[in-house]
């Protein structure tokens, strides 16, 4: 702890006496302290919501927790900085290098408790409320480090230290999403910013309270702060191999591919069976998005029936990995082809990761394909031609983002792309593990004008699979569920195939279910409920 060379006699909760005096810049400097520690201080909270939404899903809870626990735990730490206030500069000092330490390791750790003991939930709201805690015990000992520079009236100090804070946090939140994920990842991301806090904390004793502080103290914060940097330092030269054994827990093949991007986690894992055929599977957040053994009967199931009409333009939303694209690609009039795909790192793959490009067929290089990196929603909204047949090939409802996608407004700006005679195949989920997320999409799309079709088929590393085909025009005919008479041959599917996927069984006919919009996405409330169970 600190001592300050005036004697303190006053009580615990008053201010502290003046200081020796301080220089003006010296105000300035204590609350560029106060920016850099409240952007780092919302990198954390940032950082836990992000990691839960991609090791969970449901970010709505995962940012709804993490908030809540910060908050409440930030009023807890700020009460409890009050009997600390008459050591507030010694006592600041060790709430930011415990906040260096504690925030720079929480995304690590909370990897490892998903990975390993599997108590993510409960380690995630512990982390939460120290890093809460210690965040909230900072603003009472800066407001008396504040006045102990230059005694100010009280509306004044708080409006600078808050000015101060909320325009750090500002810049920390715009750091976390731009900067920290693109060049460092989650993890390293995490161990940078705390590096930051500790040496910000630390300087703030060591230069601009140096004359109030004995030497013995700040030799042993210049050592806590060496300390706290040689842990975060050597952490951050392991981190990658720390990562890959944790990620290597989660899947029963090899990680052969794992990037975090600003979207999503994307892994890619391959074995090879007793057979001798290799396994390549794609996980999206932990989901998985395909298996190389069997996706053929997915895509071919996806595709072809849509393009059982008019096909010389083709749209495909989601479906970066090419897989359906490469089933579009087969007919040789498809004249142009535009695939819509969030995420640039899930193309980019499909373009150049070997195994990927091998199974899609390089696709993605063939002249008819235009490539858009965009949010289909806001794409739509501002997309000027149509469309002879769209493919809709979106990752599960299971977040609110994605929820979207499958809203009634969406496909009602889907209608805008569409000529008279189009048709749209949409994927659906599983109507066997989750019925009513599947005829609650299928109701969706009625609800938004069109002519519906379901069918299912089995897909082995999925189980049963549906799919919706639609046409625009609400009372019309249903869409006919056939090939086309020039389609290509199959290794799945037939028509034979395609009258017993119209077929249900009792206990998965249509049910009683809401149809799904953006202020009321009740197929995100079915999609969380039923595969939970799974």
């Amino acid at each position: 702890m600190s001592t300050v060379t005036a004697p303190d006699t006053t009580a615990p909760d008053a201010p502290a006496p003046a200081a020796p005096r301080h220089s003006r810049g010296t105000r300035v400097l204590l609350l560029l302290a106060v920016f850099v520690c409240a952007a780092c201080g919302l990198v954390y909270e940032l950082a836990l919501t992000a990691l839960g939404s991609y090791l969970i899903g449901n970010s709505v809870m995962q940012t709804s927790v993490v908030i809540s626990v910060m908050v409440f735990s930030m009023g807890v730490g700020s009460l409890a900085a009050k009997p600390l206030r008459r050591r507030a500069v010694g006592a600041f000092a060790l709430v930011e290098l415990l906040l260096g330490l504690v925030g720079g390791l929480s995304v690590l750790l909370l990897y490892a408790a998903f990975s390993w003991l599997r108590v993510y939930t409960p380690a995630m709201v512990v982390a939460s409320f120290v890093v809460g805690l210690l965040i909230g015990a900072e603003i009472p000992l800066l407001m008396t480090m504040l006045q102990r520079i230059r005694r100010q009236e009280a509306g004044g100090a708080v409006a600078d230290l808050f000015a101060a804070d909320y325009v750090g946090a500002l810049v920390g939140g715009l750091c976390f999403p731009l900067l920290l994920l693109p060049v460092f990842g989650q993890l390293k991301g995490a161990l940078v910013v705390g590096a930051v806090n500790a040496v910000a904390g630390g300087g703030v004793v060591l230069w601009i309270f140096r004359r109030e502080t004995r030497r013995v103290v700040r030799t042993c914060l210049l050592g806590g702060v060496a300390a706290v940097l040689a842990v975060l330092a050597a952490v951050y030269v392991l981190a990658d191999e720390i990562e890959v054994t944790a990620r290597q827990q989660l899947y029963r093949d090899p990680v052969v591919y794992a990037e975090t991007t600003p979207y999503q986690e994307i892994v890619v894992t391959r074995s090879t069976a007793f057979t001798g055929a290799p396994d390549t599977r794609l996980f999206l957040n932990g989901d998985l998005q395909f298996s190389s053994v069997d996706e053929y009967r997915y895509h071919e199931s996806l595709v072809h029936p849509a393009l059982a009409g008019r096909r010389s333009s083709v749209l495909v939303l989601g479906g970066g990995d090419a897989l359906a694209l490469r089933e579009v690609l087969r007919y040789d009039d498809v004249e142009e082809v535009t695939l819509v795909d969030l995420d640039p790192a899930v193309t980019r793959l499909a373009r150049t990761f070997g195994p990927l490009v091998e199974l899609n067929g390089r696709a993605l290089a063939d002249r008819r394909v235009t490539v858009v990196n965009a949010d289909a929603f806001t794409w739509l909204r501002d997309a000027g031609r149509r469309y002879d047949a769209v493919v809709v090939d979106f990752p599960d409802p299971d977040t609110a983002a994605l929820a979207k996608l499958y809203s009634v407004e969406f496909y009602h700006l889907l209608a805008h792309v569409l000529k008279p005679d189009s048709r749209v195949v949409v994927q659906a989920g599983s109507p066997f593990f989750a019925p009513r997320s599947y005829w609650s999409i299928a109701a969706t799309v009625r609800e938004a004008g069109y002519a519906t079709t379901a069918y299912q088929v089995d897909v082995p590393s999925f189980g049963n699979w549906g799919f919706v085909l639609a046409s625009p025009g609400p009372g019309g005919p249903p869409p006919a569920l056939r090939l086309a008479a020039d389609a290509p041959r199959l290794r799945f599917l037939d028509d034979a195939v395609l009258r017993a996927a119209t077929v249900f069984p009792v206990d998965r006919r249509p049910r009683d279910v809401r149809a799904s919009t953006l202020m009321d996405p009740a197929v995100l409330e079915y999609t969380r409920h039923e595969w939970q169970d799974y």
